[in-house]
């Protein structure tokens, strides 16, 4: 039986569509302004880190101030993003994960390589970093499964947030900002480090990392959202 002109019409509309997909690069014609706002926020935190890890090999305190600077340039792009996105009404599942993921590079791996980066460097330390980056990631998932369930205002923002947002860590940053201007930091950290046992040393504060992550994952700690 032969074809009809709708059935004909639809294929070659299938047809344009697949072919549209396949050109090189078809990924990023596909992104939205709002979408390449977010990842400015990752191209921060990792500008942040590889800062940090430079600080590592220079000495630079330079360094650690390119560290500290990265950060709040990345709470900046994650706070336009959404707008932009609401402004323009073309916010996608793609816009979505790029933020999670942006949004742990910037507010999670930065802040821990930094605390690492200004001294809080031994075994148990870096379990505690650990911990607050894996606090991280499972905020931003839970976010993420639980966000078209949540309750929204008209512009379709959502009412509060689930524990701490991720990005609350930059506090974190301020206050370690502060004691490197200080010259409070590596040996002379606040509260220095502690040995547990022998081989096994802790530096107290860290732990701020810890209630910061798990802060994060609380289920009933309700956050209006600004």
């Amino acid at each position: 039986m032969p074809r009809s002109n709708k059935d004909t019409t639809a294929s070659k509309a299938h047809a344009a569509a697949e072919a549209k997909m396949t050109k090189h690069f078809s990924m990023v014609r596909n992104f939205y302004i709002a979408d390449i706002i977010t990842l400015m926020n990752g191209v921060c935190g990792a500008q942040s880190v590889f800062a940090s890890m430079r600080y590592l090999v220079t000495k630079d305190t330079k360094d650690l101030y390119q560290a500290m600077t990265f950060m709040p340039f990345g709470l900046l792009f994650d706070f336009f993003d959404g707008r932009v996105a609401r402004w323009r009404n073309n916010s996608s599942l793609l816009g979505q994960e790029l933020d999670s993921l942006a949004d742990l590079i910037s507010f999670g791996m930065a802040p821990a390589v930094f605390g690492y980066a200004i001294g809080m460097r031994t075994y148990l330390d870096s379990i505690v970093l650990t911990y607050f980056v894996c606090c991280g990631i499972a905020r931003l998932a839970r976010y993420n499964a639980t966000v078209a369930l949540a309750p929204k205002d008209t512009t379709g923002k959502i009412s509060y947030f689930e524990g701490t947002p991720i990005p609350t860590s930059l506090g974190i940053v301020a206050f370690f900002a502060y004691l490197v201007s200080n010259d409070m930091y590596l040996d002379t950290l606040p509260g220095s480090s502690i040995a547990l046992a022998k081989g096994w040393e802790l530096h107290p504060l860290v732990f701020i990392y810890a209630l910061s992550g798990t802060l994060m994952i609380s289920k009933t700690l309700r956050v209006p959202k600004p």
